[in-house]
C-alpha cells in the first residue's frame, strides 16, 4: 500500500485543483468513519468504492479507482 492515509487519495485520482474536492473527501472520510463500502459521488451519483474497502481487497484491481490506497507514483 502507498505511505498515506486511506483518507488521502493520490493526487493523479483526485486533482487537488478540483472545485469538489473539500466536498468528495468529506463524503468519503464519512463513508470510512462508517465502515461503508462506498459514497455516491456528490457531483455523478455515482457509487465510489472508499480506500478502506479497496484496502481490504488487498490487491490494486487496475481500474483507476479514485481512492486506490495502492497508487504509488
Amino acid at each position: 500500500m502507498a505511505d498515506r492515509p486511506l483518507t488521502e487519495p493520490h493526487p493523479s485520482r483526485l486533482s487537488p485543483e478540483r472545485p469538489d474536492r473539500a466536498r468528495i473527501l468529506a463524503v468519503h472520510a464519512a463513508a470510512l468513519a462508517a465502515g461503508e463500502a462506498g459514497y455516491p459521488d456528490p457531483a455523478t451519483g455515482l457509487f465510489v468504492l472508499t480506500a478502506g474497502f479497496l484496502a481490504r481487497r488487498g490487491t490494486c484491481c487496475g481500474r483507476g479507482c479514485r481512492h486506490c490506497p495502492y497508487v504509488d507514483d
